[in-house]
């Protein structure tokens, strides 16, 4: 069954660390495609995607079964998704130019509710 009694933080950061590297490659591969292929036919870009995806998936899989050892699924998840903010929020602002939102903020909190929530105890 995965995740181990007590939490290793060892293995959660090195998870985090791991799964943020590999969500770098996805967001670039489902975003940045709006800005760079943007005249482009949909299908190059859902080519080009699938190239930048298969190092996202190279780093995720074993990210996750790294971060099984020590965490259930349900926090694996949320790690993952703290991650993916983390991730997003700099990539839309520096890269896509985006105008940062106080909506990042409310969604970060209700996030860290989530961490709260699923890691407790």
């Amino acid at each position: 069954m995965g995740a181990a009694p007590g939490l290793s933080l060892q293995t959660v950061a090195l998870t985090a660390l791991m799964l943020a590297a590999s969500n770098v490659f996805m967001t670039f591969a489902w975003y940045a495609h709006l800005k760079d292929l943007s005249s482009r036919p949909w299908y190059v870009a859902a080519l080009v995607s699938w190239g930048i995806a298969l190092f996202e998936y190279l780093i995720q899989v074993p990210a996750n079964r790294v971060g099984y050892t020590a965490m259930n699924l349900g926090q694996l998840k949320i790690l993952q998704e703290v991650v993916t903010l983390a991730v997003f929020v700099p990539f839309a602002f520096y890269y896509m130019h985006q105008p940062l939102k106080w909506d990042y903020l409310w969604a970060a909190l209700c996030i860290l509710g989530a961490v709260y929530f699923i890691f407790r105890g």
